[in-house]
């Protein structure tokens, strides 16, 4: 178990130098949010066929849910999970990371890692909000 966390916050601190900057300045901006959303929602659905993105979808979904509700003021999220939400989905988004997206699959894998991580790091507060949004229903 120490392995994959080891493994989760090594990817998660490659991911914030080569994007940590520009998170900061995303995440202070909910303009700048909205068009990001937008711009992996437009990406997502370019790639919704591919059978290799699918495992993406539905975690970079629930980031998206989550984040829209937080703007809104709907379901507060810390400050820090906001922060980690936005550099996995400016992760996504970027067609320049530590894999490009145009070498296939591999290009994906670093995508689905970042975004994982991020997810298994936040774990408690996607529950969180899971469990509010079934309550919304």
């Amino acid at each position: 178990m120490a392995k994959f966390s080891d493994q989760s916050s090594s990817i998660l601190d490659r991911a914030k130098n080569l994007f940590g900057k520009q998170v900061d300045a995303i995440v202070r901006q909910e303009q700048k949010v909205v068009e990001l959303l937008h711009g992996v929602k437009e990406k997502l659905a370019k790639l919704g066929d591919n059978p290799k993105v699918k495992k993406l979808i539905e975690p970079i979904s629930i980031l998206i849910r989550m984040v829209r509700a937080h703007f809104r003021g709907e379901h507060r999220i810390a400050f820090s999970t906001l922060g980690l939400i936005i550099l996995a989905l400016v992760y996504f988004l970027s067609p320049i990371d530590l894999i490009p997206d145009f070498l296939g699959f591999f290009g994906f894998a670093d995508d689905l890692s970042v975004v994982m991580a991020v997810f298994a790091k936040i774990k408690d507060e996607v529950d969180s909000f899971l469990d509010w949004e079934r309550t919304q229903l």
